[in-house]
């Protein structure tokens, strides 16, 4: 910015620093051809507030005395190409984004000695005055303030040893916080001394991620005046140190607006964070023939419609022969090739949808709860076959164990010197290479050696993914109910599993902050994820498998892709840890849970939440969509699963640019117009929740008696 650079060159030439003004004209040169000369000729003169300058010439010197400021708090002797360093980097434009615009002194003595210690809690409550008077329309925005300040003034009091009076700040100021950010202010209320801070999590957080707030021009102008006016540089130094302000044009924003996207541990998304394309669309289905049989005949009348929607649960409703538009292309991941008996799974799960029970408000599905009773090794994950045929239970005492819910018993293979007995072109070699003498309902499997707290199928049914406590995420053959690999990546327990749609890839979330991808026949994770400021709680796979959710304690969803391991979307509104995710049959929305009992739901696509649906009293484990997409289920600790209209709750959809650009959502308050049943278990909180292929809806969890 040439202005700057003017009044830069100039400090440096009336405080007799030819040397470093040498060396800034002769940098200034490789930026542009002729700023060097610009300081000194008469033209840079006029700039900076000479007889005749022009209308510039107020900010020329408004501009020169803040550099002379700034240079109290370097040493003399501190070298140009710093100066300008900062100079560049905080140019004093109209930037949006408040970091481009902060004083040159400010970024300068943000890492001096902090302020007068006994001041703060003046300073923090004239801000908290001025807000409270002002405007009702600037009021709830400027309010966002509070809580990062709050949290900065406090560390700061206590980094710079002022004990007591950090305690007598949080006294005073802490009850004036938003009730979702209780959690964080415990742990806060914890760190008394310099010494707590070291290696403090949530301290490194704060420190370390700025603090993002979604504020109007006009609020932002009003509050930097009061600051300025005020001389309040305390407050106005940690607002430019560790607050990011995403200043959008357009009216403020309402109370109810706010609170629908804030709460989580670093404030909101920053607008640009969800700008990226998402192909959000399903791949097109493989076309093979599939051949009817006898029985197929009675669903012909009306083989039309279900037919049109056959194919697994990861492409519901796309059985079109067109490319869908929004998809990403076939080959943008490698895929695993379909085996044949992978088709000849799709020919039964597409005659299976062919008998498949239509949903709706007026056709709720049956609910069939498996409860685990006297478990007292403590359930902590299931997960269901996609065909529905086994249940897997991972447990606090470190086994899964799997069990066959079909009349059909589970066989290990037979031994090697058996299998070499057995005639291999026979029709019936998959039955024959089974041995009877292994049957049994129930399979244990051993090798965990804490927590099992996340259980994953493969689509083929051949394996089971187990992740554990111990920091190891399992893959065990379902033929020899045997542990084939052991992936050590995570040095930490670890939360979650699940393998892609199409099998081959599997993803793991845990408490070191990242997910990782993985590929079964690979010992090192293909991509690390890293981003979350908490665990990671849950991960899910998109349909077309080109994408990746997790959710944190951080409270933040965020949609990663495989392709290049970025991070795609920034979903921030729950007030607690996500527990659940689950994407819509076609792939356009996500609904998410957590323990704030809230249910979420985000259109993809344009990156906005469009839907709150509010009900449940605890946390929610379990989320799933009905094969086609028309109800979505939700199960949680309070011993209840819900059914809501997903289609009612995402037509109409208000996702015009506007929206998307400043965020101003208005959410419906339609919960209960949306909610079509709720299903009261006797004392079993629900765990998991799982739609067969013809739309009959499965629930598990333990019975706890309490």
């Amino acid at each position: 910015d040439r202005q700057t650079l003017v009044a830069v060159l100039q400090f440096l030439r009336r405080s007799n620093l030819r040397e470093s003004e040498e060396i800034l004209r002769r940098e200034a040169r490789l930026l542009g051809d002729d700023l060097g000369a610009a300081a000194l000729s008469p033209a840079g003169a006029g700039l900076l507030g000479a007889p005749g300058g022009d209308a510039d010439s107020a900010g020329g010197e408004a501009l020169l005395s803040r550099v002379t400021a700034a240079a109290a708090a370097i040493a003399i002797g501190g070298s140009a190409a710093t100066l300008l360093l900062y100079a560049n980097a905080f140019a004093v434009g109209g930037g949006v984004v408040v970091e481009d615009q902060p004083d040159v002194s400010a970024v300068l003595s943000a890492y001096n000695q902090q302020g007068d210690p006994t001041l703060y809690e003046e300073y923090y409550s004239g801000l908290k005055h001025f807000i409270e008077c002002s405007l009702d329309c600037h009021r709830a925005e400027l309010s966002q303030l509070f809580y990062p300040l709050f949290v900065h003034m406090y560390l700061e009091l206590v980094y710079n040893q002022h004990e007591s009076e950090a305690k007598s700040f949080f006294e005073r100021f802490h009850g004036d916080q938003e009730c979702y950010y209780q959690d964080d202010l415990r742990v806060l209320s914890s760190l008394t001394k310099k010494e707590h801070m070291k290696g403090n999590e949530t301290m490194l957080d704060f420190r370390t991620s700025k603090f993002v707030l979604r504020i109007s021009r006009d609020s932002y102008q009003l509050l930097k005046r009061h600051l300025q006016e005020k001389q309040n540089n305390q407050i106005w130094n940690i607002v430019q140190e560790h607050l990011y302000i995403d200043i959008f044009d357009g009216m403020p924003r309402s109370k109810q607006q706010i609170d629908a996207m804030v709460g989580s541990l670093a404030g909101e998304a920053k607008r640009e964070a969800n700008k990226a394309k998402v192909f959000f669309g399903l791949l097109k289905e493989p076309e093979f023939d599939v051949p009817l049989d006898d029985e197929d005949e009675e669903g012909e009348n009306e083989e039309g419609k279900p037919k049109k929607k056959k194919p697994k649960k990861d492409s519901v409703g796309s059985k079109s022969k067109k490319q869908d538009p929004n998809a990403p292309p076939q080959n943008r991941i490698p895929l695993p090739e379909l085996k044949d008996s992978d088709k000849l799974d799709k020919v039964m799960n597409m005659k299976e949808a062919a008998r498949r029970v239509r949903l709706g408000p007026e056709c709720l599905p049956s609910i069939c709860f498996y409860t685990f009773l006297n478990a007292y090794q403590g359930l902590t994950a299931v997960d269901i076959t996609d065909d529905s045929s086994m249940i897997v239970g991972g447990f606090a005492d470190s086994t899964v164990r799997v069990w066959s819910v079909t009349p059909k018993k589970l066989r290990s293979v037979k031994t090697a010197a058996d299998l070499s007995l057995i005639d291999k072109e026979s029709d019936d070699v998959l039955e024959r290479i089974m041995d009877e003498k292994t049957a049994s309902e129930l399979k244990i499997l051993y090798g965990h050696s804490g927590p099992v707290y996340g259980t994953s199928f493969s689509p083929d049914r051949n394996y089971l993914l187990s992740c554990s406590e111990d920091g190891t995420v399992r893959l065990w053959s379902l033929q020899t109910f045997t542990c084939l690999v052991g992936y050590k990546g995570h040095n930490y327990p670890v939360w979650d599993t699940q393998f892609s749609p199409y099998g081959y890839y599997f993803v793991s979330g845990g408490h070191d902050r990242v997910a990782r991808l993985w590929a079964t026949d690979h010992y090192q994770p293909l991509r690390i994820f890293a981003g979350h400021l908490a665990d990671v709680t849950c991960t899910r796979f998109h349909p077309n498998s080109n994408y990746i959710a997790t959710g944190s304690a951080d409270r933040t969803i965020r949609l990663w892709d495989v392709l290049n391991g970025n991070c795609v979307r920034i979903f921030t509104g729950h007030k607690g840890p996500i527990h659940s995710l689950a994407f819509s049959p076609n792939g356009r929305f996500l609904a998410t849970g957590a323990t704030d009992g809230r249910v979420l739901l985000w259109d993809i696509g344009h990156g906005l939440m469009v839907g709150e649906l509010k009900g449940h009293t605890d946390t929610i484990y379990a989320l799933r969509f009905s094969r086609d997409g028309e109800i979505l289920a939700s199960g949680s600790m309070d011993n209840t699963v819900r059914l809501w209209d997903a289609v009612k709750a995402f037509e109409d959809l208000e996702t015009d640019d506007f929206t998307t650009a400043t965020g101003h959502i208005n959410l419906p308050e339609n919960s209960q117009d949306l909610l079509l049943g709720t299903y009261m278990t006797k004392s079993t909180p629900v765990v998991h929740l799982h739609f067969t292929r013809r739309n009959l809806l499965l629930a598990a969890g333990a019975y706890s008696s309490q």
